[in-house]
């Protein structure tokens, strides 16, 4: 069957590799539908020093697709369902993936075993994954939506929901509303009933994200985000900041909060390290959330969520295996709007 694998910094190949043995007790075979790139993709693709990993690695963080084969003792699932596939091959053996939060896995661990990145991932033809990491996904969601559960939905569930609990009628400041998290994140917000603010990177991306749903919109090469979003406000600030770019927004992002307000982050693609004022942070009363990934229910409502229509995936194009250079080199850049899916 054919793959793509990470070689080395930059460097793909599109190969063929042997297809996977018939699944053992408790795993599902999958075909593989599409695969939704993301950051992750990016740094592993262009090489990350602290990632400890063999290479060559099958590349694909987050996919879909359709079951062909089951391990004789799977009985939830049926040759057929589409399945969303959890990020990580996390152990399903220690106390948080025996509540479905594999994200804090204490095991195998979902930091040291995601696919595609530490891992062999999801760009290629059949792969075998415990049938509890597969998600089947209600009627109405097709495998490109069902891409898009476990990183681009589920983290922004998990970040908005679980850690920042967001409540009707607040405000929140979501930054790269044109990404994929970003306007994932846009949605989950208005159909919860709160009030959003977005950055952007150009008017034509404003334009995008005022039609999914955001109150206002900020062009950050134009504007001062964070005397912006005060100014919305009343001078008040945001309810929730949600964090996903790092050191270059992280100060301004601190700025933007209310009294008593509270910053979700799960990500750092401008840098790993920022300075913070901790007179700000006690005096304010803030609150800080580090969010990473999510968990298998975040994956199951988001999905819920995309029957009912009350969210929607958001694509920016979509792709061959040979082309995802072009999409992670588009991502890279940020010359993008929603996601580019990759489709086997």
């Amino acid at each position: 069957m054919q793959a793509l694998r990470i070689k080395g910094e930059r460097d793909l190949e599109l190969c063929d590799i042997a297809a996977p043995d018939a699944p053992g007790n408790g795993e599902v075979q999958v075909r593989i539908k599409a695969v939704a790139l993301n950051h992750i993709d990016v740094w592993g693709w262009r090489g990350m020093a602290f990632a400890k990993r063999t290479l060559p690695v099958i590349a694909g963080a987050e996919g879909a697709g359709e079951i062909v084969a089951m391990g004789a003792d799977v009985t939830e699932l049926a040759v057929g369902d589409t399945v969303a596939l959890y990020g990580a091959l996390t152990c399903g053996e220690c106390p948080a993936c025996v509540e479905g939060r594999d994200n804090f896995c204490e095991g195998s661990g979902s930091t040291g075993n995601i696919y595609g990145f530490h891992i062999d991932g999801f760009c290629r033809e059949l792969i075998n994954v415990p049938a509890r990491l597969a998600v089947p996904a209600p009627d109405g969601v097709d495998a490109i939506g069902a891409a898009l559960a476990a990183i681009t939905f589920g983290t922004s569930e998990h970040m908005l929901f679980d850690n920042a609990k967001l409540q009707p009628g607040e405000c929140v400041l979501i930054h790269a509303g044109g990404s994929g998290i970003g306007s994932a994140a846009i949605q989950l917000a208005k159909a919860a009933g709160a009030s959003v603010i977005t950055t952007v990177g150009s008017d034509e991306k404003g334009d995008k994200a005022h039609a999914l749903g955001a109150d206002h919109v900020i062009n950050y090469r134009t504007q001062s985000f964070e005397s912006r979003a005060r100014r919305l406000t009343n001078k008040q600030g945001v309810d929730v900041v949600f964090e996903h770019v790092g050191a270059d927004t992280w100060p301004g992002s601190m700025f933007s909060l209310k009294r008593g307000g509270r910053l979700v982050t799960c990500g750092s693609t401008t840098g790993l390290q920022t300075k913070m004022n901790l007179f700000t942070l006690f005096q304010q009363q803030l609150r800080i959330f580090g969010s990473f990934g999510c968990t298998l229910a975040n994956m199951r409502a988001v999905m819920e969520k995309m029957a009912r229509g009350d969210v929607n995936p958001v694509i920016d194009s979509t792709l061959m295996l040979k082309d995802i250079k072009i999409g992670l080199e588009r991502l890279e850049s940020r010359d993008v709007f929603g996601k580019i899916v990759v489709t086997l």
